[in-house]
């Protein structure tokens, strides 16, 4: 008896101390890379978690696409100065909470930025400065405010012809969030969502101190600027050194105020640190927009929400609360974090 109850009590301490196994997939979806790895008490169970995960992020990308003629939200579009549609309360409410980031960051962070003209391009196809004429119209049909939601029926309308909505600065982050969720309910112990920059990670992680993530320096992509360890956070940095054009001597890059019609200028890079993914997309494009004074300012307002900002004159800006390790040089490549945001 004392044999068997002593089996019994080592098998059952394997049990508690036993490691999570990992498995993770890169693949393309929503035109990004994305990076799924979970952590689950068998193989079985980690592979499902991501198969899962990957099959919850394809759906919503057919629910929001602006380029699947199929979508809810092409209908929307198709619609504007027509009539009212109906639609499912998952994208309704999206929608709501986008208009609730709009609302906070003063027209900063707007979904209806896809009903503006694309005069700028960053293609290398653009050789001459739009007119001033042509930056007003192009934002003409903008705003937030005019969408017209109808709760009770779960209608979406936009009262103006051409005008249209667009989820590039927040449907990652909310593909994000939804895929950590899934893989939680197939049970996965923890796991990682890198949507094309657009970072959350919870739970178990293959390191001690937590998930290691890695922030690029804008000034050169293939260096680090900084790093954390993080758990049950959202990690997501817009940059303007991805995409821009030069014209009269100028550098105007791919990020545009849709109050003005006119590239943003005075930033390089805008971090945000928060529990949500969807909240720190949207975030970093509204902090961009607004501007380090404005964007900070904003960010330290608000609870459970860290911010770093480097500006054009390599200045690195922090909210008050952020906790962060900075390289004082190159870091050596075998130490450095694997998941790197801004590249």
């Amino acid at each position: 008896m004392k044999i068997t109850c002593l089996i019994l009590t080592l098998l059952l301490s394997l049990k508690l101390t036993a490691q999570p196994v990992s498995f993770s997939r890169e693949l393309i979806l929503m035109g990004s890379r994305f990076e799924l790895t979970a952590m689950a008490p068998t193989d079985l169970t980690a592979r499902k978690a991501v198969e899962n995960a990957i099959r919850e992020i394809r759906r919503i990308e057919a629910l929001i696409s602006e380029w699947d003629s199929l979508s809810q939200v092409s209908e929307i579009n198709r619609r504007a100065g027509i009539h009212p549609v109906k639609v499912d309360y998952e994208l309704f409410s999206l929608i709501r909470r986008s208009n609730k980031v709009s609302a906070l960051s003063g027209g900063a962070f707007d979904i209806s930025f896809a009903s503006s003209d694309r005069i700028w391009k960053f293609d290398g196809s653009m050789k001459n400065l739009p007119t001033e004429e042509q930056i007003r119209n192009s934002v003409a049909r903008i705003g937030y405010q005019k969408i017209i939601l109808n709760e009770t029926d779960t209608t979406v309308f936009l009262p103006e012809k051409g005008m249209r909505i667009g989820f590039g600065a927040i449907g990652k982050g909310y593909a994000a969030n939804r895929g950590k969720a899934i893989m939680r309910e197939t049970g996965a112990t923890g796991g990682l969502v890198n949507a094309g920059g657009d970072l959350i990670c919870w739970g178990d992680s293959p390191s001690p101190e937590g998930w290691r993530v890695g922030i690029a320096n804008p000034q050169s992509r293939n260096d680090l600027i900084a790093w954390m360890a993080i758990n049950e956070m959202a990690v997501v940095t817009s940059g303007d050194y991805e995409r821009f054009v030069i014209l009269e001597g100028k550098r105007y890059a791919h990020i545009i105020n849709p109050k003005t019609g006119w590239p943003v200028s005075g930033l390089q890079s805008v971090t945000i640190l928060c529990a949500d993914a969807e909240l720190a997309d949207a975030l970093a494009t509204a902090v961009f927009v607004m501007g380090e004074k404005e964007g900070m300012a904003l960010v330290n307002q608000l609870k459970g929400v860290e911010c770093m900002i480097i500006n054009d004159k390599n200045e690195i800006l922090k909210s008050k609360d952020l906790k962060i390790n900075f390289y004082e040089e190159k870091p050596v490549i075998e130490k450095a974090p694997s998941l790197i945001i801004g590249q």
